[in-house]
């Protein structure tokens, strides 16, 4: 059993190396071997101390993500739970005409629909109807995930510590409430390039992306850093991700939600 002084050691080891990572642009080892393959408690502190040092460093929290939401990809790694990490501000790229290929090192592109809320979710009973009534708005989104672990060689312990494999986010133009449409019913498709590369429907998230969002808030609520008004809450792929090379045009169509695209820059640099 790891002593307390053992499990901090791992906590700052495993920070240290993923933040490494992005400010070189050179993919690291996978942080498995300090931190072990299932100690998902030991993983989350590793996130937490790597938004923290964000946080410190002048970033602002505007939401979560939420990962794993599929049954295949729970499988592959071996967990019987989501995931989640901290969008900031600087992940929102919505305004800017290009992705910046520069800022991501293995990227991939996920549709999702991404909810906006209206009111906090910190209350005691909360169901699928609480979390419902207290959406602002949905929009599409395309999440541009990373990974900084090399090669994504990635098991539960790796992702979680490594923000969830958060990169990007494009948030779409649409916005529609939930009195006009019912996640759980919307169709994806998502093109690189105008090839078809990835379909799927709300029911992939969870079985509705309304449950991603319950599951969320509740979590978020007993770890004493509850969702709020006003936060961005990427609910989830619709469908499988696909890798995105510098120079590709990435567009999803959501039914009810309408499109939205993003095209990387050229080059990194």
């Amino acid at each position: 059993m790891p002593t307390n002084t053992d499990r901090a050691a791992a906590i700052t080891q495993s920070a240290r190396r993923l933040e490494l990572a992005a400010l070189n642009g050179v993919p690291c080892e996978p942080v498995r071997d300090l931190l072990g393959d299932s100690d998902i408690e030991l993983a989350y502190a590793v996130q937490q101390r790597l938004t923290t040092n964000r946080v410190a460093a002048g970033a602002r929290i505007v939401g979560r993500k939420i990962g794993l939401t599929s049954p295949a990809v729970r499988q592959q790694l071996g967990v019987d739970r989501p995931d989640f990490g901290v969008l900031f501000d600087d992940m929102d790229v919505s305004h800017l005409p290009d992705i910046p290929s520069g800022r991501l090192l293995q990227p991939k592109a996920e549709a999702e629909v991404a909810f906006v809320l209206g009111a906090d979710l910190d209350s005691e009973n909360l169901s699928v109807a609480v979390v419902r009534a207290a959406v602002d708005h949905a929009v599409a989104a395309l999440e541009i995930v990373d990974s900084r672990v090399a090669d994504w060689d990635i098991r539960i312990t790796d992702t979680v510590a490594d923000n969830a494999s958060s990169g990007l986010y494009v948030l779409g133009s649409q916005k529609v409430a939930l009195t006009d449409f019912e996640p759980e019913e919307v169709t994806m498709r998502m093109y690189v390039d105008d090839d078809l590369v990835s379909e799927g429907n709300g029911a992939a998230c969870l079985g509705d992306p309304l449950n991603a969002l319950l599951w969320l808030a509740r979590t978020a609520r007993d770890l004493g850093e509850p969702l709020r008004a006003g936060q961005v809450v990427l609910s989830g792929a619709l469908g499988p991700m696909s890798a995105v090379p510098p120079g590709a045009t990435v567009r999803a169509e959501i039914s009810s939600l309408g499109t939205v695209t993003a095209t990387f820059s050229a080059k990194e640099k």
